[in-house]
């Protein structure tokens, strides 16, 4: 694949000019306080999102057993149930990305987080599948684009020495989230019933939607309590405002970093969604272990995977930054081979417990590489971030689907031939310990180039042509 004229080939990401000390205090017009740490109150309000993002969207799978029963609905439809969310959230994921880009993430993000907690409530109002896969449907809709805007925002409240570990802190802060929503949901569906569980989840969002639109600015310059000394370490404030120029498409498409990354998120939203969708269902059914139990392993899990992306950021930021190409293969390649044989070690072991561990430490491995990947989708991006890491990241939607799908296939298909318990529920981890297989042999091969030219100096220690080719 040909690389365009002038294109960065090295780590450092998309970045203006940053302000300096002969900016004009007319930039800052009202007197505030010489320092000031605003970007990490941002961060903290970004990890509330993330967290109600994903126990939202995670809280359904501890309501499988309730729903199908009530609802009269078998595996395979219930594949189509969660596959119905994981759609539309493809589906929209770019426009709304490209949406955040025009009007700011501030907007856009309200409006996310009021559409989804909507219909999470009104999942708990359907009446049978038909309805339900429209709600699921428009839940995934209106859940498309947070994260790309999410990504706006990181890159412009966070100079690039500290995006990584910030990263790791707000992608740990959504697994917190869905490692909270499968032992919550578990305990509050025994208590009020899964229709009520729903409505109780739905409402989280819509308050913290109204916090966020009267307190966030897209611009740190413009936020009252950022002193002009913190817009200055940010230095890249001005550069905040909406982006109207046209996406080059023919230079995206002709990018190899765009279809690594993209391929690279397939393979690990088929191992994630196993978890999100599927995994207190498989432990229950597949594993004979009892509700609330099953809950419980389902957010240990999911608690390893937030260590993971923790750990992940400070990888980032202590060990690839500044290191070449070669680093981010390094950590990308050998968290997914570790991955897969940690998955190994969980079918091999017939305590529940022991598996549900060695599958924590799985998601752990496979998790740490996210800051690597957000890390590279926002530089290779550049002003287009919130559209393009949308079209990266709706690439997922397959891998998501896949598993969605296939897990509730395989375990219908193999219970109508006789099989029950493991021997009906496992064929699946099988397949994913391929998939993160391919990850790896992904991040091996990865070339980090940026789809537009960009015009300040390099700032990496080694050539362009060694970070591409290296």
């Amino acid at each position: 694949m040909s690389t365009a004229p002038g294109s960065r080939t090295d780590d450092s990401p998309y970045q203006p000019p940053a302000f300096t000390d002969a900016t004009p205090d007319t930039a800052f017009p009202e007197a505030r306080p010489e320092t000031s740490r605003v970007r990490f109150a941002v961060l903290g309000v970004l990890c509330l999102l993330s967290g109600i993002l994903y126990l939202d969207r995670i809280c359904i799978s501890a309501a499988l057993t309730s729903i199908q029963t009530d609802l009269s609905i078998s595996n395979t439809q219930t594949s189509y149930v969660l596959m119905a969310f994981t759609l539309a959230y493809g589906l929209f994921e770019i426009p709304t990305g490209r949406w955040g880009d025009q009007l700011g993430a501030r907007r856009v993000l309200t409006r996310i987080s009021l559409w989804w907690s909507a219909f999470t409530a009104l999942t708990g109002a359907t009446t049978g599948l038909g309805s339900l896969l429209i709600v699921r449907f428009l839940f995934g809709a209106g859940e498309a684009g947070a994260f790309p805007n999410v990504a706006r925002v990181m890159s412009r409240w966070f100079p690039d020495s500290e995006r990584g570990r910030a990263q790791g802190i707000l992608l740990a802060a959504s697994q917190i989230g869905g490692a909270m929503a499968p032992f919550l949901a578990a305990v509050l569906i025994q208590n009020i019933g899964w229709r009520m569980t729903f409505v109780a989840f739905g409402s989280v969002g819509a308050v913290w939607a109204a916090g966020f639109y009267w307190w966030f600015r897209d611009d740190p310059s413009e936020h009252p309590q950022v002193s002009a000394e913190e817009a200055r370490h940010i230095g890249n404030a001005h550069s905040a405002g909406a982006v109207h120029a046209d996406i080059p498409w023919a230079l995206v498409l002709r990018n190899p970093s765009i279809w690594f990354l993209s391929l690279i998120m397939a393979c690990g939203s088929f191992n994630s969604y196993i978890y999100f969708s599927w995994f207190p269902k498989y432990l229950k059914a597949g594993r004979d272990v009892p509700e609330l139990t099953a809950g419980q392993m389902s957010s240990v899990v999911l608690a390893f995977a937030a260590v993971g992306t923790y750990f992940g950021g400070f990888i980032m930021d202590r060990f690839v930054v500044g290191g070449g190409i070669f680093r981010r293969r390094l950590v990308g390649a050998t968290s997914f081979f570790t991955a897969s044989a940690m998955l190994g070690c969980a079918l091999a072991s017939a305590d529940a417990w022991q598996a549900a561990c060695f599958a924590g430490l799985s998601c752990f491995a496979a998790q740490a590489t996210q800051p690597l990947w957000w890390s590279s989708a926002i530089g290779i991006s550049g002003r287009h971030v919130g559209a393009l890491f949308g079209l990266m990241n709706s690439v997922g939607v397959f891998g998501a689907m896949s598993s969605q799908y296939l897990v509730g296939a395989i375990a219908d298909y193999l219970g109508a031939k006789g099989y029950t318990g493991r021997a009906q529920w496992d064929p699946i981890f099988f397949i994913n310990m391929g998939v993160l297989v391919v990850a790896g042999l992904l991040w091996a091969c990865f070339l980090f180039r940026t789809v537009e030219p960009v015009e300040d100096p390099l700032t990496s220690s080694e050539s362009p042509r060694d970070l591409a080719t290296s």
